[in-house]
């Protein structure tokens, strides 16, 4: 082997030496930041946590330190999550499967609806929340349940839908034209692809739940905050992340140590969110 082959050699295994160490560090620093910020969460909070924090509402000093919960949050976050969701999926999934399987393959419509997706999918979530202000107030809506839901619901939309339209890719390609050989409308033709596509939908929805249960900007203008529970969708409505804001804005060290409870709180609810679509994923994908 000559001297430059050998060079070559030693600089390729150097390089890979190299890339294999910066790998591991990466992934040793991100899950270092995750211990973290979790054992941050869990060594405040647990002391702080215990059951009147789930099963009460807020007393009149809650926000002093002394009696009540959160029961208004987390059942006012379920809320807002359950509204949000149905209005995306009732929007998102006509939508994906009327530009994948109703336009023309080399539509340039479908091109734009796409390239729509991309920029509504980076824009930061204190615009949705000012936007949706801003329609409530033009449709005459008060801050509360319904507004938080549509200001989610626009929040989560384009992620559901890129989401759902990558998902559709995947398939093969002549699925569609078999389903119609075979007799099948189009309709029929897009149920019979629908259920096909569930678990990656399960994924989209996950997405989706991670980042609209866990977003105050959307809902500070929206949803609005009470201490009670909402019973009609006029009415305001807390959320768990709202929550957290106030009681970490609070000089009192135990409300602010509830606080930190709380995010334990909606650190389950979004774990047991995640468990439950994996287990649908993988239910239908058999």
């Amino acid at each position: 082997m000559t001297p430059i082959k050998t060079k070559q050699m030693r600089l390729k295994k150097q390089e890979e030496n190299f890339f294999r160490v910066l790998m591991i560090g990466s992934a040793v620093l991100i899950m270092g930041i995750l211990l973290y910020i979790v054992g941050t969460i869990l060594f405040r909070g647990l002391p702080a946590l215990s059951w009147d924090m789930v099963s009460k509402l807020p007393g009149g000093g809650f926000y002093l330190g002394k009696e009540g919960g959160v029961l208004n949050a987390i059942v006012g976050s379920v809320y807002l999550l359950l509204g949000s969701l149905a209005l995306s999926l009732l929007l998102s999934i006509p939508l994906v499967m009327y530009i994948n399987f109703y336009l023309p393959k080399n539509s340039t419509f479908k091109g734009i609806i796409r390239f729509s997706f991309d920029i509504l999918f980076g824009v930061p979530s204190i615009v949705y929340g000012a936007f949706g202000f801003a329609l409530m107030v033009y449709l005459g809506i008060k801050a509360s349940l319904l507004g938080g839901i549509i200001a989610v619901a626009l929040l989560i939309m384009p992620i559901m839908m890129r989401s759902f339209d990558e998902v559709v890719k995947l398939l093969p390609g002549d699925l569609p034209d078999a389903l119609l050989a075979l007799g099948a409308t189009k309709l029929e033709m897009s149920w019979v692809i629908l259920r096909k596509l569930l678990p990656g939908m399960a994924t989209a929805i996950l997405l989706a739940t991670g980042r609209g249960i866990g977003d105050a900007a959307t809902v500070l203008f929206t949803a609005g905050y009470t201490d009670n529970i909402p019973t009609s969708l006029s009415q305001p409505a807390a959320t768990l992340p709202l929550s957290i804001f106030f009681q970490l804005g609070s000089p009192v060290e135990e409300v602010q140590n509830r606080a930190y409870a709380s995010a334990i709180i909606l650190t389950v609810i979004i774990l047991l969110l995640s468990l439950s679509a994996r287990y649908f994923s993988s239910k239908y994908s058999k």
